[in-house]
């Protein structure tokens, strides 16, 4: 049985342009967190639109092969956002990262990304992988000029290089696990770039170790999340914790 936990706040904006998600069909629960982009109310549009499209679609959806979920979904979502944007004359101003989590009734994970959204999963408190972020500042980790733990601080910390709602040439998503054995104690974290500039992989890590229970587990990184960012226009952030 899994032990969840979801949690989104605007911090001190004035909208909250995040939007977390949760489901569960025959073959699997899923989870979706998104980070909308845009501002004026326009990024809480399509971060809402995406969510919603996913979970309706797993609803419906028939599919029991999880690429094929995974790429039926998000597809359809980028689809409807471009074609909301159209109808309503926003062209490129309403945007949206994406993460996904399916944890599969096979015992098996699949994870989908786009953006700087983040999922982690760990093992016995230990991070085993992260999602890489779609990002000028994670480019430059990766051509070693810059080092992983300066990402946060960088001048180009927000510059995307992929998200929903621009025109996609091909897949501009990833699919970073699939269908990958779960073992028992497993867990994995998701959150929005508001979490992850105040909270560190360390921070995570304690926090498992100290509270075996999802919620506990949370409320303790959340509560740790506000008072590092209080006072310094902490953006929105959302959590989902999941504990197999």
């Amino acid at each position: 049985m899994l032990d969840y936990y979801i949690f989104t706040d605007k911090g001190e904006r004035k909208i909250n342009e995040d939007a977390v998600g949760y489901c569960e069909t025959e073959n699997s629960k899923i989870f979706i967190l998104c980070d909308g982009l845009g501002g004026h109310g326009k990024g809480d549009e399509a971060s809402r639109l995406v969510v919603s499209f996913i979970k309706d679609y797993a609803e419906k959806a028939q599919a029991r092969n999880s690429e094929i979920f995974l790429d039926g979904a998000i597809m359809g979502a980028q689809n409807t956002l471009m074609q909301y944007q159209k109808e309503n004359g926003i062209t490129s101003q309403s945007k949206t990262t994406l993460v996904v989590l399916c944890i599969n009734n096979n015992n098996t994970v699949s994870i989908a990304h786009i953006g700087d959204s983040r999922a982690y999963h760990f093992r016995k408190n230990k991070m085993l992988f992260r999602t890489l972020d779609h990002s000028v500042p994670q480019m430059l980790v990766a051509s070693g000029e810059i080092k992983e733990k300066d990402i946060r601080h960088h001048e180009d910390r927000n510059r995307l290089l992929r998200c929903m709602g621009v025109e996609w040439n091909g897949k501009r998503y990833e699919i970073d696990k699939l269908d990958v054995p779960l073992h028992m104690g497993d867990s994995f974290l998701m959150c929005s770039d508001g979490f992850w500039d105040w909270i560190l992989e360390k921070d995570m890590q304690k926090a498992l170790k100290k509270f075996p229970n999802a919620t506990d587990c949370g409320d303790y990184l959340v509560e740790m999340a506000i008072k590092r960012g209080k006072g310094k226009n902490m953006d929105n952030f959302s959590l989902i914790i999941v504990k197999t």
